[in-house]
């Protein structure tokens, strides 16, 4: 795992370049490097976190012996033996024994696009050909690895993360209203767009072509739309398999995934929350290991947010050297301020707080971790997808008007109602972190709008930012699940989210916080082979009929390694009671941000919308979602822009 950096064009400055690369320095501090070509104006640089090959034979920017190629690459090639051995027997030789190499000589001896397509890992990577004077960017398939990158005319610069590139000269710090838009709908600013028009992202499967005579050409060697065509074609063969059938081949696929993301000449180890995906995971690596195996959990002094016990439980059914820390509420609110518009980007997700004091305790032991990101979106885990079927049936049963009649009785019943009664009388199977009754409220919305808008509905936090920002509607980067016509509504929303949600928002949050702490993070369940395998499966081995439950093949697997009565339990994901605090602990720290006079100087324009719904809060209503996103870009936008305020250009977009 590492930084990548490079600037081609007439105005590099080899000096500059370097200390834009020293930016990087947390995703790589074991080593760095660089590579100059004067006469094409070409410039790459690497930070280097030694996971394979500690030795010099492992270093970038590293090229080929003819000298036409030269590689920055962070990442890993899981399947690099395997293309080691293939490239060893077509004739190639080796200096040293790293992934690096490998991916380098196969590109030499095959090409970019084939090679790609062989690849199995989480990478972003830039190669370039000295004698085509091309530059070849490339990200994974899943989006693990982020690439940005801005063009200028004739020249191009790319890297890891978004902030060494806005030192380049031709950086403009104009904003992308399509992107700040974009942010206060789904949290997170969604690739090929960033917050700032001059730079953008290479998105998930894709690969960038860039040269000074033709420019950037975009190319998918991958994406999630065909591997949902194809694997919904082949489902005829596994529609009348045994579950257990089925949790075999699951198993298989699944134990090679891992088997390949164990592979590390550092100290690893595993994320471990006592749920169905992490469990999973741990148990696979338990079978595939004879040694220790380390897993890392932290919990919350808070019971209503604590899973330690959980994972405590699995850890020493599997015979795990398990690391627990248990976090006060203290120490979660006092890092807010800290994470609050820390990334380059807003984002405002607040489970990247966990996220970062997991692995920044993590990293205390291990250099490497696995994680069990991907199972929700792949295997159905989340209720959306056992309400869509349900809510598809009911809306076909009823009359538009009957539809609509029912979703508003169900808004009539108090909230108290939904939390107090029936949470009682279910047993408080059906709430989920954030209450029976606002789960009951986005039903009744559901089903009282087209399939597509409910689904919009679900992954927006605001509906209409424009409102917010005073500019009209922008275009909409999200996913649309009119791209995934000929599969139930659950299925086209496992799709969007595989394809917007995992990217945009988990993967974003998992890297940014893992790097920040030199960690490196690998998840298995999102190797493109067992994605593309999961669409083969129709939804009942995901969800069995009549059970508010998803994960059902996992679940059956699970179950062979690690018994039942430790996983059941209801979700409550890895959230932070944001709520309750912004009316105690963070309420000064709110209020710095969002009284009239810091709004003033605010892309933000909406004053009075914002000063009531913060009113409104403070006496008890909940719109902390919708505050976080403005605490985290004003956060961001004081660290970030005001700084340097002459320079920040607001979209010139007037309100229609």
């Amino acid at each position: 795992m590492c930084g990548v950096l490079g600037w081609i064009g007439a105005r590099l400055n080899v000096q500059h370049a370097n200390q834009m690369l020293d930016q990087l320095t947390h995703r790589g501090p074991d080593d760095r490097g660089d590579w100059f070509y004067p006469d094409h104006n070409v410039w790459l640089g690497h930070r280097r976190l030694s996971i394979l090959d500690l030795s010099s034979a492992g270093r970038q920017p590293m090229s080929s012996e003819n000298g036409r190629w030269t590689l920055t690459f962070n990442g890993e090639i899981y399947n690099f033996q395997q293309l080691r051995r293939q490239l060893i027997e077509a004739g190639c030789q080796f200096k040293g024994s790293s992934d690096t190499e490998v991916l380098l000589r196969s590109i030499e001896r095959r090409g970019v696009v084939d090679t790609l397509r062989r690849l199995v890992g989480m990478f972003a990577f830039a190669v370039y050909d000295a004698h085509d004077r091309k530059l070849y960017l490339a990200r994974d398939r899943m989006g693990v690895k982020p690439l940005y990158y801005s063009v200028d005319s004739d020249e191009i610069a790319f890297s890891s993360e978004l902030g060494p590139l806005k030192r380049l000269p031709w950086f403009d710090a104009e904003l992308n209203g399509d992107a700040m838009q974009a942010y206060f709908r789904y949290l997170t600013v969604p690739a090929p767009i960033s917050i700032f028009k001059s730079i953008r992202k290479v998105k998930p499967g894709v690969l960038i072509e860039w040269s000074q005579t033709s420019g950037v050409k975009e190319s998918a060697y991958w994406s999630i739309k065909e591997t949902v065509r194809n694997g919904v074609l082949a489902r005829k063969e596994k529609g009348g398999l045994d579950i257990k059938a089925v949790a075999d081949e699951m198993e298989s696929i699944l134990s090679e995934s891992i088997s390949l993301r164990m592979i590390s000449d550092v100290p690893l180890g595993v994320f471990l929350s006592g749920g169905v995906d992490s469990s999973l995971v741990a148990a696979m690596m338990r079978k595939l290991s004879n040694g220790s195996i380390s897993s890392f959990s932290i919990g919350f002094e808070e019971p209503s947010h604590d899973e330690s016990a959980y994972a405590r439980g699995v850890a020493r059914s599997l015979k795990l050297d398990h690391h627990e820390a248990i976090l006060t509420e203290r120490d979660a609110i006092d890092l807010v301020p800290e994470i609050a518009g820390a990334q380059d980007e807003p984002f405002a997700d607040n489970s990247i707080i966990p996220t970062y004091l997991l692995s920044k305790f993590t990293r205390e032991k291990v250099t490497v971790a696995l994680s069990g990101d991907g199972g929700d979106e792949l295997f159905a885990g989340y209720p959306r997808y056992f309400w869509g079927d349900r809510i598809s049936a009911l809306r076909k049963a009823l009359t538009p008007v009957g539809a609509r009649a029912i979703g508003g009785l169900l808004k009539l019943a108090p909230a108290t109602f939904w939390d107090s009664f029936v949470h009682r009388l279910t047993r408080g199977r059906y709430t989920g972190s954030e209450g029976l009754a606002y789960r009951v409220d986005r039903f009744a919305d559901y089903l009282s709008t087209s399939e597509s808008d409910a689904y919009r509905k679900i992954i927006s936090v605001w509906d209409s930012p424009g409102s917010l920002l005073g500019m009209r509607e922008l275009y909409d980067w999200g996913p649309s699940i009119d791209h995934y016509q000929g599969i139930p509504w659950s299925e086209q929303m496992m799709a969007c989210d595989q394809e917007h949600y995992l990217p945009n928002d988990i993967l974003m949050k998992v890297d940014w916080a893992s790097m920040r702490c030199s960690l490196e993070a690998r998840e298995p369940l999102l190797d493109h082979r067992l994605v593309e395998w999961a669409w083969t499966l129709p939804f009942q081995y995901k969800k069995a009929d009549g059970v508010d439950q998803g994960k059902r093949v996992m679940r059956e697997l699970l179950y062979r390694y690690v018994p039942s009565n430790l996983i059941e339990r209801p979700k409550k994901g890895f959230g932070l009671p944001m709520d309750r605090w912004l009316r105690g602990a963070l309420r000064d720290w709110a209020e710095s941000l969002l009284m009239k006079t810091a709004l003033e100087r605010s892309c933000l324009v909406n004053f009075e919308l914002v000063a009531n719904m913060w009113r409104r809060h403070l006496r008890g209503e909940n719109f902390s979602s919708q505050l976080w996103t403005i605490l985290v870009f004003r956060s961001w936008e004081e660290r970030v822009l005001l700084s340097r305020r002459k320079e920040v250009v607001v979209p010139p977009v007037a309100l229609a």
